[in-house]
């Protein structure tokens, strides 16, 4: 589909979910890929053993993408293993639920922190690596604002989407003098472990599926699918744009 031998891409939370659809995908177009995890060293090594199987080279670098040093580090082994980097995907996301007034500051900070700090904190140190051009890939949501698409009690969560598209843009805006694009994909709902709860209530999901015009809840494969395009050649003049994944959501 998309000719992206002799990349070298991370993936930050690729160790499950869409991360995992999003580093395959890098991988079947010819990436090598990293795999990003936190605090499962297991899961990442399954990805990564997936990833050889495809004949691309891969490794697993934990990191902590809300801490600094934690990021750093990180860096400093993607740079001593392949010496540059080409492609980030910024998918390390979490969601936690509660009412507005029940939110603690503790709440708010742990979804910022990891969502739209860590994406800040991945790209300035991605750039450095990424001395020929490359590729920024942003991970968005339906749920950014500003599209007339609000869900209850998940307030930290949009307002830290909605700084990713924000952060997306701007960051297009200055590293177009170093040759690097920066997109954000923003996903529908799509089948994974944050979602598995919601999509096993019968009545939930009746009430998504008259939402979505495709009349299905999205695949990780489905995003990895954006992402290949967006870090591939042919969307060389793309970039600042927030791609919407989710089956005709916002045009139902």
């Amino acid at each position: 589909m998309f000719d992206l031998k002799g990349k070298k891409a991370l993936v930050t939370g690729g160790s499950r979910g869409i991360g995992r659809g999003i580093a395959l995908a890098l991988a079947k177009q010819g990436a090598d890929v990293a795999i990003n995890y936190r605090s499962n060293a297991q899961e990442a090594e399954k990805v990564v053993a997936e990833i050889k199987a495809l004949d691309r080279d891969s490794f697993a670098v934990q990191a902590d993408v809300s801490d600094k040093e934690s990021v750093i580090k990180m860096f400093e082994e993607i740079k001593t293993k392949w010496e540059k980097l080409n492609i980030l995907v910024n998918n390390a996301g979490i969601i936690k639920y509660g009412s507005f007034e029940e939110l603690t500051e503790e709440d708010w900070d742990s979804i910022l922190n990891v969502n739209l700090k860590g994406q800040f904190l991945c790209s300035q140190e991605a750039v450095k690596l990424m001395t020929d051009g490359g590729r920024i890939i942003n991970t968005a949501s339906i749920a950014s604002g500003g599209v007339g698409v609000g869900f209850p009690r998940i307030a930290h969560y949009t307002a830290s989407k909605g700084g990713v598209v924000a952060l997306t843009e701007n960051m297009a805006i200055e590293l177009a003098a170093k040759n690097i694009n920066v997109n954000a994909i923003a996903p529908g709902i799509i089948e994974t472990d944050m979602t598995k709860d919601m999509l096993a209530d019968e009545k939930s999901k009746v009430g998504l599926m008259v939402r979505i015009a495709k009349k299905r809840v999205g695949k990780p494969e489905d995003i990895g699918a954006a992402a290949a395009f967006l870090a591939s050649d042919e969307a060389d003049y793309i970039t600042g744009t927030v791609v919407y994944v989710d089956g005709g959501w916002l045009a139902s």
